[in-house]
């Protein structure tokens, strides 16, 4: 099969990864294997790549937002059969009897595994993943517009559940790309009033083609102050105005996996009258589940540009310079 391999980290402007040929990997005892479809490209994607995380794991296949269909099962895998169309996410594996995971907290496992990080993900043909792992694609989602929920949606659904927002109540995203192209349509069919700050103006009007009452400029401060804010930019300088922009009592979630450093915080402007400031760490197959079926019943839309396997690199340093409105992808078979 065909795959891009990472093989040291670098730049993606070195076009760091390779396209090789490999061996077809083989399921083991409670796995399945997927040809992929598609494959979404993601911010962690680049931080991996870039050696921005430190790698368990070299060479690597990366990839986390697959969409593909079962052409093979392993030992002791039930409910699953050749052909169901899948999806796979950043939790790819955790160990099941820690206190995290015993409290719906499983995103926070010592020993969790990830999707393309400590094991090959989707940059290729083929692609293996534990069958406790993987979640239904609805038949009404093409795999194109699916792939960008395995990640930026599951994520986006996460901080927008984290951030305590209501029905009908007034929320700011801080930055707008895959994640937040998404978010606005949960947040939007919720009655929510979105308040969208990007420095692009592509996608500021993406923002308001998607239902953002209000769009502007990472320095500019809203109209009202809002309940909830959204940060998916990698940004720590945005943290202290969005916390300002933040309505008494109101949440501030932090999206990244990275985060650049956050300047100082005043208590009085930024944090007094029991503002929450909290961080979104990864997701547990109960948000992947209910952001599918949401998918389903809603009929989110992805903003997607799609690219063959051989042209990730240049995707990636796209998705770098904000040259993607909305979601990267990479097709890679029907």
């Amino acid at each position: 099969m065909q795959a891009l391999v990472l093989h040291k980290t670098a730049p993606i402007d070195s076009s760091s990864l390779r396209l090789e040929e490999l061996n077809m990997p083989e399921p083991r005892t409670g796995q399945i294997r997927l040809q992929v479809q598609t494959c979404g490209l993601c911010h962690t994607d680049l931080h991996t790549i870039e050696g921005e995380l430190p790698l368990p794991k070299m060479p690597l296949i990366p990839g986390h937002q697959v969409v593909g269909r079962v052409d093979k099962i392993g030992p002791q895998v039930d409910n699953i059969k050749v052909g169901d169309r899948l999806g796979l996410a950043w939790l790819g594996k955790t160990c099941g009897h820690c206190q995290f995971c015993r409290a719906d907290m499983e995103n926070l496992c010592p020993e969790a595994q990830f999707t393309g990080y400590h094991f090959d993900g989707g940059y290729g043909e083929y692609v293996l993943a534990h069958a406790d792992f993987a979640y239904p694609v609805p038949d009404n989602v093409s795999a194109t517009a699916a792939a960008p929920l395995l990640c930026a949606g599951i994520i986006g659904y996460r901080a927008l559940r984290l951030s305590n927002i209501k029905p009908g109540q007034r929320l700011g995203l801080y930055g707008f790309g895959a994640s937040a192209h998404i978010a606005i349509q949960i947040a939007r069919y919720w009655g929510c009033s979105v308040y969208v700050f990007s420095r692009g103006p592509s996608h500021r009007r993406l923002a308001q083609q998607l239902g953002a009452v209000w769009t502007g400029q990472v320095d500019d401060s809203p109209p009202e102050k809002l309940h909830a804010g959204i940060i998916f930019a990698p940004a720590g300088p945005l943290v202290p105005p969005a916390l300002a922009h933040l309505e008494k009592g109101g949440t501030l979630a932090l999206a990244g996996i990275y985060m650049t450093d956050i300047p100082s915080l005043n208590y009085d402007q930024h944090l007094y009258h029991e503002k929450n400031l909290r961080s979104v760490a990864n997701s547990t197959r109960r948000d992947g589940i209910e952001l599918m079926r949401l998918a389903g019943q809603i009929g989110i839309e992805t903003t997607t540009t799609p690219f063959p396997l051989d042209q990730a690199n240049r995707a990636l340093k796209m998705l770098k310079d904000g040259q993607i409105n909305g979601a990267a992808v990479l097709k890679i078979s029907d």
